[in-house]
């Protein structure tokens, strides 16, 4: 298995509650400011469209490149930390 970042590893500590979006892995201030502009400004907003998505990573991954133009290493970060948030609280 691959290591996780810090940042990957508080969130999914934890129940996620009101966290911000830029708490995702992967997602920092300026794709934050993007999905926030978007209507995402929760990190629960952008796990209600990883659950429409059937948690389908390809999908996903698409979805969060076209919305604020994520490139993969950030897409796969975020993807990684959702699915594991949610194999843990779902």
């Amino acid at each position: 298995m691959s290591s996780t970042s810090q940042k990957h590893r508080n969130f999914v500590s934890e129940p996620m509650g009101e966290k911000l979006v830029t708490e995702l892995a992967g997602i920092g201030p300026v794709l934050g400011g993007r999905l926030s502009e978007a209507g995402f400004d929760k990190a629960y907003v952008v796990l209600g469209q990883f659950l429409v998505l059937k948690k389908d990573d390809e999908l996903f991954l698409e979805w969060l490149k076209e919305t604020c133009s994520a490139n993969s290493k950030q897409a796969g970060d975020c993807y990684t930390c959702l699915k594991t948030w949610c194999d843990s609280f779902l």
